[in-house]
């Protein structure tokens, strides 16, 4: 793998501020212009004027991606809503010659328009209430329609849509209402818009590559420029639609040229008397006196010095600017989809400081999308912290380019059930995370949860270099509310406090509900409590995963339950580290899935995470599922059918460090006693001295663990933390290693599915888990021949092979196993 790490020198200044010392605000622009057209982040034209005189004026790109015509200053493109600034004026020649007053009911002049209290000066300062028209529109048009003015009027006469707001009650941008001032422009002048923007304005200010166009007419100027978007490196076309037969919102095209020519008019009263131009640069005014910010298709600043509108439809970006107090203008239209540059330029000419945007390309890859679909041989661009394009893609000059020589690439895995929280503040590499290829880990788990604001201030505090989610734990609301009053189930209004806690909770971004039944600051709860607060993360649009009741002696009455909590709430729930731990239930693993798989097909949305392990990791008192701790006959059984003392082994034990390492059959023989005895011993030590206890449990059949991790709607988790069972810092390897490319339990695309896009799914996070144009550049590179997991028992924080580069949010966090010291990591909310 070979990175270059090479920058222009002129990229390096205007990253780094230094260019910003530059004297000549142009100069910086053209720099910039030509800079980001190299990288296919500009393509159109830009013009910069002070008192008419044309200080820069330039062209990049192209005009049509199907001809690769060249743009000229004269080329049109469309104005998208910077049209609307064409139609107030249109509206205030009409207002000027008498024939419509601002404050008419737009029904004198539209007698179908079913909302009586709008008037045309409520449409024009955007303040009428109208629902946006694209919905409405788009319920109701078929493959062969194309939407006019008229035919979006009688939809309205025909639907009524409720008006979003009292006429006047507040300001919200609505393209409806220029649409429908566009018809009243018609009905009231006579002739089509169109005519009316040539005959009274490109006309008489010899505008002329201005016009307006719409898919209603049989045939374009020359000079039409065509929308498009990068696909693959290469322009595809992203130019109007069923939509654009309509007017008013849009559809007028012209060219920067033309553009300050409109410019200046509104300077003198080639147009209208500057009486009546004054109203379009006037705030509006709601009901209650306050403005608006907005005159007659025009933002206005507070001070009235600059006036300014932007435009987005389709592949046009647009935006125009006058500083009126000086005299200035700034014009930027382009037509590749990207607006990157727009605010860039404004930056620029405003005397703002500007950060470029930095791209990496990862070359000669093999592409596992996290969708399940096969491999492809292909290339990823990353631009700042999102992924920007895929396909056959070539370095743009001097760019960071990342050389997989054939290995995968796939989204960074996210960890569903995580405890590595644990090194927030002492770990922030979270080296055990980010070394196996985890990009996310998702926290609050079993029951055990921080305050968000907690969380988000620890994360301020001290960077990480991994995204952290989390759920709100179940047994710490009731520790919270129930103080040591645990051993019971709460009173209604003790769960009605834990309600308003979580409701909080979740409005700060956590995913849901999290609980550990199993565990006793939970077990005696009962099923309605939990229903009760399920219901909450279900009305917030959150989830419920849940480390069951019992894994072992009553493991089908605990998924009986979490299958009666979905139902009953409603929302989504997950088994958190699906598992069958009792020793005469082993090989049952397909009555447990046709359990839950007769739940799915009843409607209940139960799905369930999983690691590769034989072994849990948790205090030895869940060996005593009746917790009767000094109960000789259960610690005989739990050593039968519950974990084999042989083989499990005692992480910690702050009782008696000596003991940390052995197996419990290890400290029976050093203490002369069984192990149902020795079991006692290390529950009873660790309650007398107060002290924390973890063991790592041997308790569950292989040909489970691989029933599991093959069901369809299991994704992997580590359960893991920094140091302890080897889970935490081998999970996602030893899936990738072992399972899959050893043992061949299932492809390679669907395991990165399943520690990927099925994991996003299963959260319900937006944006990750799969590598495509716009998500978060989370990404792991590996080997798929030589990845494989080293951690064990006896060294469990051995880092795994084959992870060859680590990326999150576009920031590199690990290569040549270590980190970078790079911390790009964020909180990631539902």
């Amino acid at each position: 793998m070979r990175t270059s790490h090479l920058f222009t020198f002129c990229a390096l200044l205007l990253s780094s501020g230094a260019f910003s010392q530059q004297p000549s605000k142009i100069a910086r622009i053209d720099s910039v212009l030509r800079w980001m057209s190299e990288r296919e982040m500009f393509n159109g034209t830009v013009l910069v004027a002070e008192k008419g005189k044309v200080l820069y004026k330039k062209a990049f790109g192209i005009a049509d991606p199907k001809t690769r015509a060249p743009l000229t200053t004269a080329s049109a493109f469309n104005l998208a809503s910077v049209s609307k600034q064409f139609y107030a004026m249109m509206t205030m020649m009409l207002h000027e010659g008498g024939k419509l007053q601002y404050d008419d009911p737009v029904q004198k002049y539209l007698p179908i328009f079913p909302y009586p209290g709008v008037t045309i000066r409520h449409l024009m300062n955007q303040t009428s209430g109208l629902p946006e028209y694209f919905d409405i529109a788009a319920a109701n048009l078929n493959l062969l329609d194309t939407l006019t003015n008229a035919s979006m009027l009688d939809l309205l006469a025909y639907k009524r849509p409720p008006l979003l707001f009292t006429p006047g009650e507040r300001w919200e941008y609505c393209n409806t209402n220029y649409t429908t001032l566009a018809s009243v422009i018609e009905k009231v002048s006579g002739m089509t818009a169109d005519k009316f923007f040539q005959q009274r304005i490109a006309g008489p200010l010899k505008m002329t590559n201005s016009y307006v166009y719409h898919l209603k007419m049989k045939t374009w100027p020359a000079s039409r420029v065509i929308g498009f978007q990068y696909e693959g490196g290469q322009p595809v076309l992203n130019d109007l639609m069923a939509f654009d037969g309509i007017v008013g919102d849009g559809n007028v095209y012209s060219s920067v040229e033309d553009l300050l020519k409109w410019d200046r008019a509104l300077y003198t009263e080639k147009l209208v008397k500057k009486s009546t131009l004054k109203e379009a640069f006037t705030s509006g005014r709601l009901s209650n006196g306050k403005s608006t910010g907005y005159g007659f298709g025009w933002f206005v600043d507070d001070r009235g010095t600059r006036v300014e509108h932007t435009g987005s439809w389709v592949g046009f970006y647009t935006q125009i600017i006058r500083y009126t107090d000086k005299d200035q203008t700034l014009i930027w239209l382009s037509n590749s989809s990207r607006a990157t540059a727009r605010q860039y330029v404004r930056d620029i000419w405003e005397g703002k400081p500007i950060q470029l945007p930095q791209t990496e390309l990862i070359t000669n890859i093999n592409l596992v999308a996290g969708n399940g679909l096969p491999a492809q041989k292909t290339s990823v661009r990353i631009m700042n912290d999102r992924i920007r394009d895929i396909g056959k893609l070539t370095p743009y000059p001097n760019e960071k380019v990342t050389d997989g020589k054939g290995a995968v690439l796939a989204p960074g895995f996210i960890d569903s059930h995580s405890h590595h929280d644990r090194g927030l503040k002492d770990e922030p590499k979270f080296l055990a995370a980010v070394s196996q290829g985890i990009t996310t880990i998702v926290i609050g788990q079993d029951g055990d949860s921080d305050p968000v604001d907690s969380l988000k201030g620890s994360m301020k505090k001290i960077p990480v270099s991994v995204n952290v989610a989390t759920y709100t734990g179940h047994a710490t609301l009731r520790q919270q509310i129930m103080k040591q009053r645990l051993y019971r189930a709460a009173r209604r209004a003790e769960v009605d406090s834990m309600k308003a806690l979580l409701e909080k909770e979740m409005d700060k971004g956590s995913l849901g509900l999290a609980t550990g039944l199993e565990y006793e600051a939970a077990f005696f709860s009962n099923t309605d409590e939990v229903i009760a607060l399920a219901k909450v993360a279900a009305a917030k649009g959150g989830r419920y995963i849940s480390h069951i009741r019992s894994e072992d002696i009553h493991l089908e009455e605990a998924v009986t339950e979490i299958i009666n909590i979905g139902r009953e709430a409603k929302l989504p729930v997950q088994i958190s580290h699906l598992k069958i731990a009792l020793h005469s239930k082993w090989g049952t693993a397909p009555n447990v899935l046709n359990q839950l798989e007769k739940a799915r097909a009843q409607g209940v949305d139960i799905t369930a995470d999983v690691y590769p392990y034989a072994m849990w990791m948790s205090t030895p008192r869940v060996l005593f599922p009746k917790k009767d701790f000094d109960n000789e006959q259960s610690a005989v059984f739990a050593t039968q059918e519950l974990f084999d003392p042989s083989k499990s082994v005692m992480l910690y034990f702050s009782a008696n460090r000596s003991y940390e390492g052995k197996t419990v059959s290890e400290i029976a023989t050093l203490n002369h006693e069984t192990p149902p005895k020795a079991l006692m011993r290390l529950i009873r030590d660790a309650d007398e001295k107060k002290g924390s206890a973890g063991i790592a449990g041997h308790s569950m059949a292989e040909e489970d663990i691989v029933s599991f991790l093959q069901w369809p709607h299991t994704n992997i988790c580590s359960d893991g933390a920094p140091d302890g069972h080897p889970r935490g810092h081998g999970a996602f390897t030893r899936v990738l290693g072992p399972y899959v490319r050893d043992q061949k339990i299932m492809p390679l695309e669907t395991a990165i599915f399943k520690m990927t896009g099925l994991t996003a799914e299963h959260l319900g996070l937006r944006d990750r888990g799969l590598i495509t144009p716009g998500n978060f550049a989370d990404l792991v590179l590996f080997d798929p021949a030589t990845v494989k997991d080293n951690a064990t028992i006896t060294d469990p924080m051995a880092l795994s092979t084959g992870i060859l580069k680590v990326w999150v949010n576009g920031q590199a966090v690990y290569e040549n196993q270590k980190a970078t010291g790079n911390f790009p990591g964020r909180f990631v909310g539902r």
